[in-house]
Formats: C-alpha cells, structure tokens, sequence
C-alpha cells in the first residue's frame, strides 16, 4: 500500500461521489482508476460495456437478479 497525493478538487469530487455510491473514498478512487485502466486498455468499449464485463468476470448474474 501506498500513498497516493491527488489534486484537492479531485479529492473532493471523489468523497462527494463516494457518499452516492455507498463507498469508502479510497474504494471510489480505486473504482475509478481499475474503470479508467480498462478503458484505456480497451478503447473501443463504452463504460456499460466495460462493466459487463466485469460483472461476468466476477460471475454476476444480473438478467436472474433483475427477473427476481
């Protein structure tokens, strides 16, 4: 683990989206730099695609959680 120093406004963006998204500020700038690495990895996806594929990968089964 590391110490990462970010801008102030970055920061505060990010504590402002993590009380949306019910995360720690640390968990939202992960979300935010692993979204960002696979995007950039993977260009020609959209960010719905992108999660897609991470639901998948991590064996989530939406279409049964949204039929329940």
């Amino acid at each position: 683990m590391g110490i990462v120093k970010i801008a102030d406004e970055l920061h505060e963006e990010a504590r402002r989206a993590s009380a949306v998204m019910c995360r720690s500020i640390n968990a939202q700038a992960e979300f935010w730099m692993k979204i960002g690495m696979l995007a950039e990895a993977n260009p020609a996806l959209s960010f719905n695609e992108i999660m897609k594929q991470q639901f998948e990968v991590a064996h989530v089964r939406l279409a049964e959680v949204a039929a329940a």
